[in-house]
This record gives C-alpha cells, structure tokens and sequence, in this order.
C-alpha cells in the first residue's frame, strides 16, 4: 500500500516545524522525508510548511501543522 508522503525543508524544521515532523514519525502510516531546500523559500520564510503528497500545507505552529496536515490527508485522499 502507497503511503502519503510528508515532506520538510530543513530551513523551515529549523523556523520550528521540526516538532510537528517528530510528532508526525511516530505515525507509522506516513512517509517523513526531509530536504535540504524544497524550493519554496517565500512560504518558507512565511510560515511554518510541509509537502503532503506534493501540495503545500501551512501552518502558524507546529501542533497546528500536524492538525493541518492530518486534514488535508482526509479531504484529499490518495485513490
């Protein structure tokens, strides 16, 4: 079974995204990947972000990121 791939800039784990990246590895149904830059520095220097299966998910913290990205997995299901 394909996972939903989480994906983080390490720019942006270290403006603090990086305890909803923690949080989100304990989830054994998620694909973590981190980046040295995923190209989005303007949404990076704006707010907390990660890649959920390619689409960008904000966030104004990091426990809000986790809901965030947990919400868009269910209204953007991968089949």
């Amino acid at each position: 079974m394909i996972q939903p791939i989480i994906e983080f800039c390490v720019s942006n784990l270290a403006s603090g995204s990086q305890k909803a990246l923690e949080k989100l590895e304990k989830d054994p149904n998620l694909d973590i990947i981190e980046y040295g830059c995923l190209g989005y520095c303007g949404k990076c220097a704006q707010s907390l972000f990660a890649l959920v299966n390619g689409e960008i998910v904000t966030a104004e913290t990091p426990e809000q990121l986790v809901d965030n990205i947990y919400i868009h997995l269910e209204e953007n299901p991968m089949f």
